[in-house]
């Protein structure tokens, strides 16, 4: 189980992305717009590279729902690969069987 302040880090870094998403956005696309001057360009860049770092999406960290491990975690179902294994063999997964060859 991971540190209860890393997940809620990785939390509150969640809500700063989804919270500066449209600004970042709009910054982007003054940035690539290669029809406006450079100034107004380099402008857009400086004021993205102030904002915060954790309102930048790569940022956050996939964790696993039950265990809050950082690594091995399976996007669809959230879970880490060791918690997958344990709720497919307990049948929590609908669909999700054991594979044999």
């Amino acid at each position: 189980m991971s540190k209860k302040s890393v997940i809620l880090r990785n939390e509150k870094r969640k809500k700063a992305v989804a919270n500066a998403a449209q600004k970042r956005a709009r910054l982007k696309a003054i940035i690539i717009d290669t029809t406006l001057s450079y100034e107004e360009r380099d402008a857009a860049g400086l004021a993205l590279q102030k904002m915060p770092r954790d309102t930048s999406s790569v940022r956050v960290v996939n964790r696993c729902r039950v265990t809050g491990r950082p690594k091995g975690v399976y996007k669809k179902f959230g879970l880490a690969r060791s918690q997958l294994r344990e709720a497919a063999m307990r049948g929590d997964i609908p669909g999700l069987v054991k594979s044999s060859w």
